[in-house]
């Protein structure tokens, strides 16, 4: 599949089902964020009887300043009769407790704050261990479809967004919610006209967000999917420098980088444009009822149906309360983006599995490595049909080869003998017992495999080499690498056993890599052996090195090969010739040249300039 090809989705899926899959992720940490939901909702409370309370202070010393005025006979009295005249004990008391509201408020929203950043953290470590569990169920078919730098992005970004959720975003969401219930339950103890007047900007602004929210969040899903495809581009492009700078193609790479990236700036500019109106929008409908509220209020004040300190109160609830709204609408943009990103994460989640084994599972005891596939017929798209009523019988300890040109089914038939695939009809079975019949993970343990693309990962040597037997001695280690002409290179490295191989295993040679894999496939010491393509990508001196190892590996092990140099299969006990999923020819070297058919065919175009 191209890069990029099948991974932008341009129809918005079900938020609503993100939503409730989101919820039910978080059951764990139910309690936790229930208590944290309460100190948050404490600390706005707290916070929001500060006006109530500045108000009374305000109106308690109008009020005794209006008393001494009286007391005075109407005339204006002396700032001492004046400072005498007002309860500074009440105001003293009044401010006393503001400051420990104001107090209380931060020690909850520290709290909250906290137990929320810890459910985060382990929120993030349950998801990606989700996803890494879930990569293991699925079936090879998922990994030939798509991208891992799509995957990387899920596990990564897309966690990551989620999670930043809950520690920052979900407070934020209680801490508005709280604090425009409680404001408007204020403002209406102190007048329900002026609250009326504030009220009329939710419906407005709600409006507004709403319709701004459906635009940006198509956007949002589309960024998240083409970071994806980006993440997949940088992941090839790092890997494969050399052969980027061999065919000199570092134009074409970086003219496709380009493209993609030039896509997510389009899609990413346009989503925060959109979440962006939100802000200037719900800005402009409070301003306007703060306004109406000030002249309303003011007007009010000079009549004297409300004092001036409740005016002076209800103007800064509705400070307050056009903070929330505004700060939804700046928040808008980060709730999109996290129902984009968990849309990704449980898609993912949601993925179709490998069929579970089959149950009870039946089980091979002492495994002769007698091989047999029974009329199997396989497509990968079950249209285009790769295996055709392909059927043949092998004996234990055989080393049997497949041969044909590219695309004739040899990798496939590897593929269906390890359970990457199941055939569409027929079966397969070892020492007569199909292997559908049995657990994958049995049927796999069963095969060693040294491949034509050489996997090491970051780790020392002696690692590397146990990783198919965790229990193996380092005397069983030596005595692989002894049997696989690969000990002596170990021992004149620095570090010898325990020298350690970098990322990409770019320390040591193709050859060398492909004499660890073999030697490690004899640490593991399976039943059965498969090289495929071992020896096409290594010097005519390091091949002999390899056939010999690999010699050692089969001997008396049942074994499969795939091979485009003839010249390694001439010993084979039986040679399979496949073409368009049919073998057309079967036998020994001698008996397929002797035929003069389609492998005698192939053996002569690679040997025809050669001498006999």
């Amino acid at each position: 599949m191209p890069r990029g090809v099948g991974h932008n989705r341009e129809q918005p899926k079900s938020l609503g089902r993100a939503v409730k899959n989101f919820i039910r992720s978080l059951r764990a940490w139910l309690v936790p964020i229930i208590i944290a939901i309460i100190l948050a909702i404490g600390a706005t409370v707290c916070s929001i009887f500060g006006p109530k309370i500045l108000g009374q202070m305000t109106n308690s010393a109008v009020e005794d300043y209006q008393t001494a005025i009286i007391n005075n006979g109407g005339q204006l009295p002396d700032p001492e009769q004046l400072a005498d005249a007002i309860r500074w004990d009440n105001i003293g008391r009044l401010a006393i407790i503001l400051i420990v509201l104001y107090i209380a408020s931060v020690v909850l929203n520290y709290v909250q704050g906290a137990i929320l950043s810890v459910v985060s953290a382990h929120y993030a470590r349950k998801m990606r261990l989700e996803i890494i569990q879930k990569i293991s169920r699925l079936p090879i078919s998922y990994f030939d479809r798509h991208q891992i730098g799509d995957v990387l992005s899920r596990m990564s970004n897309d966690i990551g967004a989620v999670a930043n959720t809950l520690a920052s975003v979900l407070s934020q969401i209680i801490y508005s919610l709280t604090t425009l219930i409680g404001i408007v339950v204020m403002m209406m103890t102190i007048s329900i006209p002026l609250s009326l007047i504030a009220l009329v900007a939710i419906p407005l602004s709600l409006i507004a967000i709403s319709f701004i929210a459906k635009r940006a969040q198509n956007y949002f899903r589309k960024g998240q999917a083409t970071f994806g495809v980006l993440n997949s581009i940088i992941e090839e492009d790092y890997a494969n420098q050399s052969l980027i700078k061999a065919n000199s193609h570092e134009e074409q790479s970086i003219a496709e980088f380009t493209r993609h990236n030039e896509q997510l700036c389009t899609v990413t500019w346009k989503a925060n444009f959109f979440s962006a109106l939100a802000f200037p929008i719900t800005s402009l409908f409070t301003n306007l009822g703060y306004v109406a509220i000030c002249v309303v209020g003011g007007r009010m004040a000079i009549d004297g149906t409300l004092l001036i300190g409740s005016v002076q109160a209800f103007l800064q609830y509705v400070s307050q309360f056009n903070r929330p709204i505004t700060e939804v609408s700046q928040i808008a943009s980060n709730i999109q983006q996290t129902l984009a990103a968990a849309e990704r994460i449980f898609d993912f989640l949601e993925e179709p599995e490998e069929s579970p084994d089959s149950m009870p599972a039946l089980e091979i005891s002492n495994v002769k490595g007698d091989v047999a596939f029974h009329h199997v017929n396989f497509s990968y798209d079950k249209k285009t049909p790769i295996i055709k009523d392909f059927s043949v019988k092998i004996k234990p300890g055989m080393q049997v080869a497949i041969v044909g040109p590219t695309g004739a089914g040899k990798t496939t038939i590897i593929n269906l003998l390890m359970r990457f695939y199941d055939p569409d009809s027929g079966y397969i079975s070892i020492d007569s017992t199909p292997t559908k019949e049995m657990k994958r993970a049995d049927v796999r343990k069963l095969f060693g495999m040294v491949l034509q693309d050489t996997w090491l990962f970051s780790g020392t040597i002696e690692e590397n080499l146990r990783y198919g037997n965790t229990s193996a001695t380092h005397e069983d280690i030596v005595r692989a690498t002894k049997a696989s002409s690969i000990h002596h290179f170990i021992e004149s490295l620095p570090h010898g056993y325990n020298t350690v191989i970098s990322e990409d295993s770019d320390n040591i040679s193709a050859g060398e890599k492909q004499l660890l894999t073999i030697a490690r496939a004899m640490v593991a010491n399976p039943p059965m052996m498969i090289l495929d393509e071992a020896t096409s990508n290594v010097d005519t001196r390091t091949e002999e090195l390899i056939q010999e190892a690999f010699t050692k590996l089969t001997n008396g092990r049942t074994s499969f090969v795939i091979a485009h140099r003839l010249s390694t299969i001439r010993n084979s006990d039986l040679i399979l010739v496949m073409k368009e999923g049919n073998i057309v020819e079967q036998g020994t070297h001698d008996e397929l040249l002797a035929q003069n058919g389609f492998y005698a065919e192939l053996y002569n175009s690679q040997f025809e300039d050669a001498p006999e």
